[in-house]
């Protein structure tokens, strides 16, 4: 239950540091000044994202949270480029998205 817990919190962190990517990058594209509530939105979240890495190493080890970290960015991102880009995924991807799939699941450990 406990490594349970502590992938959901890599979860978490990892989608509030890609929402602060997000914002980030909309304030570097709209030309926004270093100190406008834009980039100031940005900082908070990575440092939020650091909260619940934090969290989330209390359960698993930094080997499980660097691949948990790893997968569930690239799901996310995939899942962004699909769904808001209209890209495509060739079969080489879908294969290296399972792969990727495959070692978060050696690197779990079972209580």
């Amino acid at each position: 239950m406990s490594a349970l817990l502590g992938y959901s919190l890599c979860l978490g962190a990892t989608l509030i540091v890609i929402a602060g990517d997000f914002v980030l990058k909309s304030a570097v594209d709209k030309g926004h000044a270093l100190h406008s509530p834009s980039v100031f939105l940005g900082c908070v979240l990575y440092a939020a994202s650091a909260a619940g890495w934090f969290l989330a190493m209390r359960h698993v080890s930094l080997a499980q949270t660097g691949v948990a970290s790893a997968l569930f960015t690239l799901m996310a991102l995939v899942t962004m480029g699909v769904v808001l880009f209209g890209e495509k995924l060739a079969l080489r991807e879908v294969f290296g998205i399972a792969m990727a799939v495959g070692s978060m699941l050696l690197m779990a450990r079972v209580a």
